[in-house]
């Protein structure tokens, strides 16, 4: 560990400046390469914490568990393109959704934004420092604490000065490391486990359920409620949304492709562990979900292999831990003080990375806390997701509908989180009429985010046209069962529930349009005074537009 994190550091300390700038503290100045991006969108999404919960749902839903969890999630990389499009077109160079938001439409809707990405970076950071931790204390002499204690300060080391830019490149190494580790640890364990014979040999370990490929449990509880969080993730992440405005426009569509194929492959194999744990009859240590990938390492690897083991589970932490960090220290620089503190035109650049890099240390700091109350880690995600529901519709409304105002986008947040509460956590009776109700708008949920999906890559006319098809083909079996699976309703009422206020309200808005092109005034570079010296330094440095497609060592260095 010590090796892995001084290389990090090592790494960090060569790209460092005396004086670094604050809009490539948050975004590396809007113009990181292919390789370097789709690199870091995979590594930010291979995160232990997917790894973990994609075993997890191996072991507990058989094969088709990490199939859900693996294709979903790469579906969700995918969604962002055709979105992401038109946030750079409308805003090419902000810094967070949420900055946006406050140019579209004012401060309450870009809080709203902003407090739900510091909420959910927050668990993000927690659930990477307990994967971590519980990899520690099984394959060391380490407790636990001590565990996350070594990682937080590991990754805080070198992402504090730097920011974005050193998440960014050691990115580009952990995902090398990671995917290679994947190729050889899965197949070496399958072997070791039994082979082929295993799934003949193991087949009475698994339930009815977990033996059908097409199971509705699985499907119900893992497929669905992630399908619905997906789209979530996609739009509400700041993770993504940094990286979004990091890579050079006309590169975003190869990024993020690139990064699906990656993402979904890799987390599907991985994921593979929990089956195999399942059909050898493996117990998870303690009842602890989160011990199947650690006692699947331990229980089959050699020494040598462990060692691999361990820097593709530190690697994959390491890269979305940094990112988490990066992305609540640009909420606080640009939306905190940038945008409501200092206001833009008195915000000063040095203030700004001070803020930056003190957000990283108290976040650090309240993440070792949330850490230490080991939450399943399956559970915090899926909450994430669903909680970030509620903020789709009015988020991608607001850059294509000129009529949306500010009422509208804060009415529908707030209404889609007061419904997903009581619906997520039962606090009502849902076996009589709340349970009916909940499932109708569960149902008209379930056109909501399939047409989202499908207007991003088709357009309006098909959206509409798939929305209320899956509408009206669920409702017949969804009304009186949905409420069955609290996960998935709470996330689907969330979205029907905001669609459909964030709709009426606009309606009623006959009068007023937004133009556009406001955004692209209201947002920008805060650190104006390198942006012409970086330009023509990049200009000599870089060379003409058409770069090679995958960056070599000698250009990464360079892109960041």
């Amino acid at each position: 560990m010590l090796i892995f994190f001084g290389g990090s550091l090592y790494m960090s300390i060569r790209i460092s400046r005396k004086r670094e700038n604050a809009d490539g503290y948050m975004t590396g100045g809007g113009k990181i390469g292919f390789g370097i991006s789709a690199a870091s969108m995979t590594a930010t999404w291979i995160w232990a914490s997917s790894m973990y919960a994609s075993a997890t749902s191996g072991y507990t839903y058989g094969l088709s568990g990490p199939i859900h969890y693996g294709l979903w999630g790469a579906f969700m990389i995918l969604l962002i393109y055709p979105f992401g499009r038109r946030i750079r077109q409308v805003a090419p160079n902000a810094h967070t959704i949420a900055e946006v938001m406050f140019a579209r439409h004012g401060r309450s809707s870009q809080l709203m934004l902003a407090g739900s990405n510091v909420l959910g970076s927050l668990i993000s950071l927690t659930s990477n420092l307990i994967a971590g931790g519980a990899l520690i204390e099984l394959l060391s002499p380490f407790s636990f604490t001590q565990g996350i204690v070594a990682i937080a300060i590991g990754v805080l080391a070198y992402t504090l000065w730097s920011g974005f830019r050193a998440s960014v490149l050691t990115d580009f190494a952990q995902v090398v490391a990671m995917l290679g580790a994947v190729a050889i640890i899965i197949p070496f364990i399958f072997f070791a486990a039994g082979g082929p014979e295993l799934f003949t040999i193991g087949a009475n370990n698994l339930t009815p359920e977990q033996g059908n490929f097409f199971s509705s449990d699985a499907f119900f509880n893992q497929g669905a409620p992630y399908i619905a969080a997906v789209l979530a993730y996609a739009i509400g992440n700041q993770t993504i949304a940094q990286r979004l405005f990091a890579v050079r426009e006309d590169l975003i569509k190869k990024t993020f492709v690139t990064a699906t194929v990656g993402y979904g492959s890799a987390i599907i194999g991985i994921g593979m562990l929990g089956v195999i744990a399942l059909y050898a009859g493996v117990q998870p240590l303690d009842g602890d979900m989160n011990n199947i990938i650690p006692q699947m390492a331990a229980t089959y690897l050699p020494p040598v292999l462990i060692a691999l083991f361990f820097i593709m589970i530190i690697g994959s932490l390491s890269s979305t831990a940094d990112a988490d960090m990066t992305a609540l220290s640009s909420i606080m620089m640009a939306d905190i003080y940038g945008q409501n503190i200092a206001g833009k035109k008195k915000a000063k650049p040095k203030t700004m990375l001070l803020v930056g890099r003190l957000t990283m240390v108290g976040a650090t700091a309240a993440a070792l806390c949330f850490a230490s109350m080991e939450f399943s880690i399956l559970d915090l995600l899926v909450f994430v997701g669903a909680m970030w529901g509620a903020l789709v519709f009015p988020v991608i409304s607001s850059f294509y509908w000129k009529r949306v105002t500010n009422l509208a986008f804060s009415a529908a947040v707030i209404a889609g989180l007061a419904i997903f509460i009581p619906v997520r956590f039962e606090l009502l009776d849902m076996s009589g009429w709340f349970g009916i109700f909940s499932d109708v708008l569960s149902v008209l949920g379930v056109g909501v985010v399939l047409g989202l999906m499908a207007f991003g890559f088709f357009g309006k006319k098909v959206a509409l046209i798939v929305g209320t098809v899956a509408t009206v083909a669920v409702a017949p079996f969804g009304i009186g069962f949905l409420h069955n699976y609290a996960t998935l309703s709470g996330s689907l009422v969330a979205y029907s529930v905001s669609t459909i206020v964030c709709v009426a309200i606009t309606m009623c808005n006959r009068t007023r349009e937004f133009d556009f092109d406001l955004i692209r005034e209201r947002t920008g570079n805060f650190d104006v005074s390198d942006v012409v010296s970086e330009a023509s330094a990049d200009t000599r440095e870089e060379g003409p537009a058409e770069a090679e497609p995958v960056a070599s060592s000698s250009t990464v260095s360079r892109e960041v």
